[in-house]
């Protein structure tokens, strides 16, 4: 769960978690989302490219300028959110994980952090577009791929260096480590070109890719969107009846197949091209009605596959059928379920939330604002963690303060980047 054209705002703050228009109080409009993105100062590490420094003139063919007060602190603090629970995840058998969302529906953080991803490149590259011209879009574009890459293949070298340190055993069959670990010249060339991936590094080669051809995406977005969205459904719905996929290595499969989690990343920035057409008709009381239902009979399904009590609820059939809902070619019903949350939070979370001021949310936002980093930082606690239950306790207490140290270590870390404001390379 993120993601640098020469500015002074990092791409990730992105502005995804909702907004509704002034009659219903539901939060912004996706126009007022393009205009809350608000520049802060300072740079950091981010999986989306960074949003320009001044607003952009109103040009034919090209996003609105951004007028927004001040940044919508929703966004990072989602991305923030979506960190804590992507780390509590990533570490087996945690009870930690019961806090997550994976535990209550189909889907998880992973489509939350691929959609703002596309709403965030959109909003960054689009005004690049308006103020260097494609060129300028092309080499932010190719330097965030750049960041990106390097940042997979340094947390693929730690991620061996931290199995072979514990001795390797378990923990290198689990991370998908062994083979890095007894053939390095051939496994990592393969981690060179995107085809092996330790264990929970899988997001960071598809934003590699993305980023790489965003700028073709965003000519068709700001001229044919639709076209754009019904080509992107179409390669979406081909993967799903053909199973096409991308090579991979050593066994073939990317956990996140690119030619499925494209939708969500399009989807994302055709909302921000072309969604404000549409957006009244996601604002109607029978959409929110319908999202309550999907998300009422997904929290019953997901809970019957780990709580016995409710198995007899549903159906064995039936439960068995929607338990084979796969994550790495993005199933339908886990499509549906985040289209269900995210429509729950744009009328739920208003712009001016107070909760965002508490010191819990402040730290979410911290490290939504340096998401990139921290989502490496979280997938070397998450091996650390696996590693001390495995070699030192396994106990419920020990579980519990691991979670926390965890979370508080993201917390420190983003803080102290945020506080330098200075960009790592």
């Amino acid at each position: 769960m993120q993601w640098c054209p020469d500015s002074d705002a990092p791409v990730d703050r992105d502005e995804h978690c909702g907004s509704a228009t002034s009659k219903t109080g539901i939060g912004l409009t996706l126009a007022e989302i393009e205009r809350s993105a608000k520049v802060l100062s300072g740079r950091h590490l981010q999986l989306e490219p960074e949003l320009p420094a001044t607003p952009a003139q109103p040009l034919a063919g090209t996003l609105p300028e951004q007028k927004g007060p001040r940044r919508d602190l929703r966004i990072d603090a989602c991305r923030g959110i979506a960190l804590w629970l992507i780390f509590l995840n990533h570490v087996p058998n945690n009870i930690g994980s019961w806090l997550t969302l994976r535990n209550y529906g189909f889907s998880d953080s992973a489509e939350v952090f691929m959609f703002v991803s596309g709403v965030t490149c959109a909003l960054a590259y689009g005004q690049a577009r308006s103020r260097d011209g494609w060129n300028g879009v092309i080499n932010r574009t190719l330097r965030r791929s750049w960041d990106i890459y390097a940042a997979f293949l340094l947390l693929t070298l730690a991620c061996a260096i931290m199995v072979y340190l514990a001795g390797g055993g378990r923990v290198a069959d689990e991370s998908n480590t062994r083979i890095l670990l007894e053939h390095p010249g051939a496994t990592f060339a393969h981690a060179a070109i995107l085809q092996y991936r330790p264990v929970n590094t899988d997001v960071l080669p598809l934003f590699v890719i993305y980023h790489l051809l965003f700028a073709p995406l965003l000519w068709l977005l700001l001229r044919m969107p639709n076209l754009a969205l019904s080509a992107s459904l179409s390669l979406y719905a081909l993967v799903h009846v053909f199973g096409w996929t991308v090579p991979a290595w050593p066994n073939g499969v990317w956990f996140f197949n690119p030619l499925a989690w494209q939708l969500l990343f399009v989807l994302g920035a055709w909302c921000v091209t072309e969604g404000n057409r549409y957006w009244p008709w996601l604002t109607l009381r029978a959409v929110l009605v319908l999202a309550v239902l999907y998300l009422v009979f997904s929290l019953i399904i997901a809970l019957s596959w780990s709580v016995k009590p409710l198995e007899a609820l549903v159906p064995p059939t039936l439960a068995k059928l929607l338990y084979q809902a796969g994550k790495s070619n993005l199933d339908p019903l886990r499509l549906l379920h985040f289209l269900a949350l995210a429509i729950m939070a744009i009328w739920l979370v208003p712009r001016n939330w107070r909760g965002l001021t508490t010191p819990v949310m402040r730290g979410a936002i911290r490290c939504g604002e340096n998401s990139l980093a921290i989502y490496c930082l979280g997938v070397l606690l998450a091996l650390a963690s696996h590693i001390a239950l495995l070699d030192i306790s396994d106990t419920l207490p020990t579980q519990i303060v691991l979670s926390l140290a965890g979370i508080l270590m993201m917390i420190a870390a983003a803080t102290l980047l945020s506080s330098t404001r200075v960009k790592p390379r």
